[in-house]
C-alpha cells in the first residue's frame, strides 16, 4: 500500500503511478488498473481517477524491463526564462520531445526530473509539439498546476507564436474558427483534421511581415487544441515552412537547400496572471538563431 502525499493531491491516477512505478511500461500500468489489480481505498479505479492526499493505493508487483534493455535519463537543463518557488518556465529547443513516449525514450520533463532529484514536484503544465520551440511551462507545485490548467481552461492569459508560412497573407488581424478531432493514420502516425463535429478551435492571426512568397505571422492560441495552429494556418492555405506533417514536400526540400531544416513554429510570449499571486506576468522567448538568419536571408530586420 502507498499513501498519497499532500504534493500529490488532486493527481491523476495514472500519472500517479507512472512516477511509482518508473521504468514500467504504461501499457502494463493501463492493464493493472483495468484488470482490477490496482485498487484505492481498497475499490476498483478507472486511470483518470483523480487522488486526494491521504488515499491508500494499492499496487501490485509489476515487470520492469530487464536491465540491459533501460537507457539511463541524461541529466539535462534548459534556458530559463523565469522561475521562483512553484514556477519554472523554460525556452525549449527545437526537436526536443516535451516527455518520453512514441518512441522518444526521454524528452525535457524526464531530463529536469533527473538534473534536479531533490525536486518533489515537476509536471509539465502544457505541451509543445517536439518541432516547435519556445515558452515551455512546469510547474514545482501541485496547487501551481492545478491553477495553470484551470486557467488554460478559463482561456486567460494569451499564448502567442511565430510563424513563417507560405503565401501572401492579406488581413492584419484574423481570427480563424475551425473544429479539430484527431485521427490515426494507416501507419500509426497521430494526426489532426478540420471537422466540423470536432472540438471547437480558436487562433487569433497577426501580419508581421509580408515577404513576398511568403509571411511572418504571429498566431495566438485561444484554445489549446494539439496541432491546432499548424493545422488552422494549413487549412486556411498557408502551411508552416518546415511543417512535416501538415506542409508541402517540395517547400521543406526549397529551405533545407537554404540550411533551414526545421519547422519555424516558436512560442514566443506568454501573458498570464501568477497561478498563485495573481500578479501580471509577461514572458518572452526571442527567435532562435536559425529563424533570425532565416529572416535575414528573406530580406527581415531581426
Amino acid at each position: 500500500m502507498v499513501e498519497v502525499g499532500e504534493e500529490h493531491d488532486g493527481q491523476r491516477l495514472d500519472n500517479f503511478l507512472l512516477r511509482l512505478c518508473k521504468g514500467v511500461p504504461k501499457s502494463h500500468i493501463y492493464k493493472a488498473v483495468r484488470a482490477g489489480q490496482v485498487r484505492v481505498n481498497k475499490g476498483r479505479v478507472q486511470p483518470d481517477t483523480r487522488l486526494a492526499s491521504g488515499d491508500m493505493v494499492r499496487v501490485p508487483p509489476m515487470r520492469l524491463p530487464a536491465a540491459s534493455d533501460k537507457r539511463p535519463v541524461p541529466a539535462g537543463e534548459f534556458p530559463i526564462v523565469y522561475e521562483d518557488d512553484g514556477l519554472l518556465v523554460i525556452d525549449k529547443p527545437e526537436g526536443v520531445a516535451v516527455h518520453g513516449g512514441s518512441g522518444v525514450a526521454f524528452g525535457v520533463i524526464e531530463r529536469l526530473r533527473a538534473a534536479r532529484p531533490q525536486a518533489r514536484f515537476l509536471e509539465l503544465a502544457h505541451r509543445l509539439d517536439r518541432d516547435t520551440s519556445g515558452l515551455l511551462l512546469i510547474a514545482k507545485k501541485r496547487n501551481v498546476l492545478l491553477a495553470l490548467h484551470e486557467m488554460f481552461r478559463a482561456g486567460a492569459g494569451g499564448k502567442h507564436y511565430f510563424a513563417l508560412v507560405e503565401g501572401d497573407w492579406q488581413n492584419d488581424r484574423q481570427h480563424i474558427r475551425l473544429a479539430l478531432t484527431k485521427w490515426t493514420t494507416q501507419t500509426g502516425e497521430r494526426r489532426v483534421r478540420v471537422d466540423p463535429a470536432g472540438l471547437p478551435s480558436h487562433t487569433i492571426v497577426s501580419l508581421k511581415k509580408r515577404l513576398g512568397n511568403y509571411s511572418l505571422l504571429d498566431a495566438e492560441l485561444r484554445t489549446g487544441r494539439t496541432h491546432q495552429i499548424r493545422v488552422h494556418l494549413a487549412a486556411s492555405g498557408f502551411p508552416i515552412v518546415g511543417d512535416d506533417k501538415y506542409g508541402r514536400d517540395e517547400t521543406r526540400a526549397l529551405f533545407s537547400k537554404m540550411g533551414f531544416s526545421r519547422m519555424f513554429l516558436h512560442a514566443h510570449r506568454l501573458e498570464m496572471p501568477h497561478p498563485l499571486t495573481g500578479e501580471p506576468m509577461v514572458l518572452e522567448a526571442s527567435l532562435p538563431k536559425e529563424c533570425l538568419a532565416l529572416l535575414r536571408k528573406l530580406g527581415v530586420e531581426a
